[in-house]
């Protein structure tokens, strides 16, 4: 009897009569990140992402915790980033998107550049699994929004702009001393002190004494 279970679970580990590969073993990076206020949820994060690894079978190559507030550049996820890029980890797992990405721009990016180097992402919190086909369902999804999102900043940006010429803003970098020559010399020759030039247009008297001495050696 325990010849023929041998050779039983001989048979089972063969797939059409070849060896079966053993399963491979995932190595996950985890990225912790929180704010300056919030520093005593990041022990939870991390706890609740190494069970989920150990359910998984992963194991675990990378602990990156980040501490922020706002949209500022997470430098530390930068090193996880790297580490996928030299394909040292298979998945990334996160606690929740927004603890990723600083915005939907920024996360459809990065989800675009891991999928590309072949790495999962993984974020507990909204179920999101880019390693199932599900998942990356969601993802393209998730690029829609991302482009609605730019394209109502770029509406904005432009109504914005014609609000502005319409009251008759100066758009753009603002001008420059050298610009204002010919109305620093109109009033000086009116009888103007430099002082008050200086004044009047809003720059420095430096400014206004240096574009009066070239427009005295010119003549």
């Amino acid at each position: 009897m325990a010849a023929k279970r041998a050779s039983a679970t001989a048979k089972s580990k063969r797939v059409f009569g070849q060896p079966q590969a053993p399963a491979k073993m995932f190595r996950v990076g985890l990225y912790a990140r929180v704010s300056t206020h919030d520093q005593q949820t990041l022990p939870f994060q991390l706890r609740a992402m190494r069970e989920y690894a150990a359910r998984r079978g992963w194991a675990i190559t990378f602990q990156i915790k980040e501490v922020g507030s706002g949209a500022i550049e997470r430098e530390l996820r930068e090193q996880l980033l790297a580490a996928a890029r030299r394909r040292e980890i298979d998945v990334v797992l996160v606690w929740r998107l927004d603890r990723w990405g600083r915005s939907l721009v920024d996360l459809v990016v990065t989800l675009k550049e891991l999928a590309s180097l072949g790495v999962g992402f993984v974020s507990l919190t909204e179920a999101l699994d880019l390693t199932t086909p599900t998942g990356r369902a969601m993802a393209g999804l998730l690029s829609v929004f991302a482009e609605f999102e730019h394209e109502i900043l770029r509406e904005r940006i432009r109504a914005g702009i014609a609000e502005a010429r319409l009251n008759g803003k100066h758009l753009g970098r603002p001008l420059t001393v050298g610009k204002k020559a010919s109305q620093i010399r109109k009033l000086y020759l009116a009888g103007i002190s430099k002082a008050q030039i200086a004044h009047q247009l809003n720059i420095g008297r430096t400014s206004v004494r240096r574009i009066l001495a070239t427009y005295s050696r010119k003549k």
